[in-house]
């Protein structure tokens, strides 16, 4: 099997933006998610999400016998002034007072929040209660799931699963913002989990990439260039199958790419 692009599937949302450039060209509806579900190896879920309102505070669950969960991670893209995102409390609550505060809609203020900036990367694991608010682009790798309980949604008409959510939530602080490792040769290290294992990787010239034991996922977030003479531009993502043979990465000026996968 050889390197090819994902298919892309792209969801409005209420809180999404019209404003996707440059990962894709601007729109008169709100695009809140675009979606590349890889059907073989590794089978990871990667989206671009993109926000001109807030989301719900909300949390995943874990694995479970129902089906796999949802560990999920962000990498800041673009943060305009003011943007914030929120992962974890201020300071651990009973689920009392959380599901008393979910109701009131003082939720809100018990969270952690942050201020995140363009190359920022936060682990969110399964059980975290987090929320994000308007003005960001993210791109987000996750177990393939798309389980969400939602504690509290402004108002909006949603329904909430607060029974659901309080049996699966960590109801403690968050670590934080994720510090980077450096590799080396342009390559950093940015999460590793049991689910998956992400870097960026800064592409200045020509790069021979060769494919590995298991497959990697490749999301173009900067820069346009060729894929072994197949053409790459942000807002996308290719899958290495495992055992594909080295090919040589050619970058039109400069590129910057996560690589993803499923740890051995």
């Amino acid at each position: 099997m050889s390197i090819r692009q994902l298919a892309s599937k792209a969801l409005e949302k209420v809180w999404g933006s019209p404003d996707t450039e440059p990962w894709y060209p601007s729109s008169s509806g709100k695009t809140g998610e675009v979606w590349f579900t890889a059907t073989e190896e590794p089978r990871l879920l990667v989206k671009f999400l993109f926000t001109s309102g807030k989301l719900s505070v909300q949390v995943h669950p874990p694995d479970s016998a129902a089906g796999p969960g949802k560990t999920e991670m962000w990498h800041v893209l673009r943060a305009e002034p003011g943007a914030r995102l929120a992962l974890g409390f201020e300071q651990p609550l009973s689920r009392e007072r959380v599901r008393a505060a979910a109701l009131s809609g003082e939720i809100e203020g018990l969270l952690h929040w942050y201020a995140p900036q363009p190359g920022d990367s936060f682990f969110v694991a399964a059980g975290t209660v987090h929320a994000i608010g308007a003005g960001l682009a993210l791109c987000e790798i996750q177990q393939n799931s798309d389980v969400t309980y939602r504690l509290y949604d402004y108002g909006r008409p949603r329904e909430l699963h607060l029974d659901q959510s309080l049996q699966v939530a960590d109801l403690g602080r968050h670590p934080g913002l994720s510090v980077p490792v450096e590799l080396g040769e342009g390559r950093r290290l940015l999460v590793e989990c049991p689910y998956y294992r992400t870097e960026s990787i800064a592409v200045m010239g020509e790069l021979s990439y060769a494919g590995g034991a298991q497959a990697d996922l490749l999301i173009c977030l900067e820069g346009h260039g060729q894929f072994d003479g197949l053409e790459f531009a942000p807002g996308q993502v290719w899958v290495v199958p495992a055992g594909t043979p080295s090919f040589v990465i050619r970058p039109r000026g400069a590129a910057r790419l996560l690589r993803t996968c499923v740890p051995q």
